[in-house]
């Protein structure tokens, strides 16, 4: 099996940028290599990757090697140092149900650097990770929208987003994980040495252009349909309260628009009202839990968000041409996977 390890700080100066990396155990090598290829490329001229601009290292409690999901090893390049050395702490999650992602001795450190006032990243699941630890109280986290609902299962009580990139709340950001981990490195290259720099790094990777953290995360079942990353955002926000349908004015809020402004913008990526498609949403999810779970209408309905089930089997045979019992005795359990596959949001 491969073996793989990080440059750490060698110059005795200072470096505008100098970022702590911990990997969980099964990280997702991706979002580590995606983050820290950032990091080498803006830290020196051409692809040198003399660590002068940039310092990093990749600690850890023991220096046994680290497993990423995919099995490939990383070596610690140094244990744990002091986190005032650090601008940043980032931590990479990744499996969720694979054990235990870090242990006791790394989570105390994760407690001492927020003590220190150090600002602490969480990529891919790292958020979880900061949240467990209790990391995380009173700010927002983001996650992918690929784990949101193992997340709210986890921590019901925690704010939560998955509408976007990555977050900064205060001394936090969290990060979804994929692509967008090159997103939040070129934000923080940006910040700490400047635009061209940040521009560099993206470019030699092959990046055409950097997203800001509060673009919509990329979805399967819309991005084929919507082009205006405005509306996919909010059909995102829109899909992660079925149960709980948000007033169409604050979606439009979170978004920075006006309820107007809105209304015209889905009108014209959508030909329909933001209620419509809201409605249209909420349809869909509520049949495919017809097809797929043995729940009763009346579950379904409030699961979809419709407190009155003959206003819910109305609109569903509006749209379906058949009552909820009726398509239920038409349809055969489907595979979910190929189900969701399957889904469309319009058409």
């Amino acid at each position: 099996m491969s073996q793989t390890s990080a440059s750490e700080p060698k110059s005795a100066t200072r470096a505008p940028l100098r970022v702590g990396i911990i990997l969980a155990e099964h990280y997702t090598l991706s979002a580590f290599a995606l983050f820290v290829d950032h990091l080498r490329l803006a830290a020196d001229e051409g692809d040198r990757s003399r660590p002068l601009k940039v310092q990093w290292s990749v600690m850890a409690s023991r220096p046994d090697p680290l497993k990423a999901s995919c099995g490939v090893l990383t070596s610690p390049t140094s244990n744990f140092l002091d986190p005032k050395e650090f601008d940043y702490v980032v931590v990479v999650g990744g499996l969720l149900h694979a054990g235990r992602q870090i242990n006791e001795a790394t989570e105390r450190y994760l407690r001492a650097a927020a003590e220190a006032g150090v600002k602490l990243v969480g990529l891919c699941t790292g958020s979880f990770i900061l949240t467990r630890a209790g990391l995380m109280k009173g700010r927002t986290a983001c996650v992918s929208w690929y784990h949101y609902q193992d997340f709210i299962d986890e921590f019901p009580d925690q704010a939560v987003v998955a509408d976007r990139l990555f977050m900064a709340d205060g001394d936090r950001i969290t990060c979804a994980g994929g692509a967008g981990t090159a997103d939040l490195a070129s934000h923080l290259i940006e910040r700490h040495i400047g635009w061209s720099v940040a521009q560099k790094a993206s470019q030699v990777l092959l990046f055409d252009r950097t997203r800001g953290g509060g673009e919509a995360q990329p979805h399967p079942p819309m991005s084929d349909k919507v082009s205006d990353p405005r509306v996919r955002r909010a059909l995102l926000l829109m899909e992660q309260n079925l149960a709980g349908p948000l007033p169409i004015a604050q979606v439009a809020d979170k978004l920075g628009l006006s309820t107007r402004q809105f209304e015209r913008l889905c009108h014209s990526a959508l030909g329909m009202s933001p209620a419509t498609a809201y409605r249209r949403l909420r349809l869909r999810y509520a049949h495919w839990l017809i097809g797929n779970t043995d729940r009763s209408v009346t579950e379904i309905a409030h699961a979809a968000g419709f407190a009155d089930c003959a206003h819910f089997s109305r609109q569903f045979k509006e749209t379906y041409g058949s009552s909820p019992s009726g398509q239920r005795r038409r349809s055969e359990p489907q595979d979910e996977g190929q189900n969701i596959a399957s889904l469309r949001v319009f058409g």
